[in-house]
């Protein structure tokens, strides 16, 4: 079993997954066949993504608040 990560998108009222080249090509995956899915959402933490941002100051507080 390959796990691997991939994003929904909407194609009519159904939602779709495309099963990456190379997931197919590990599991010798092709046309019309019967694959078993497991679904998990995947939460994203977003602790870190803005390091290096520098800490809040006096001067970033909009004016109009407040």
């Amino acid at each position: 079993m390959t796990q691997t990560l991939a994003t929904t998108r909407k194609v009519g009222g159904s939602l779709v997954i495309t099963i990456p080249a190379e997931v197919v090509q590990l599991e010798q995956l092709r046309e019309n066949e019967i694959v078993e899915i497991q679904v998990k959402k995947k939460k994203i933490n977003g602790f870190g993504v803005l390091k290096g941002i520098g800490k809040f100051t006096k001067e970033d507080r909009m004016k109009d608040r407040f």
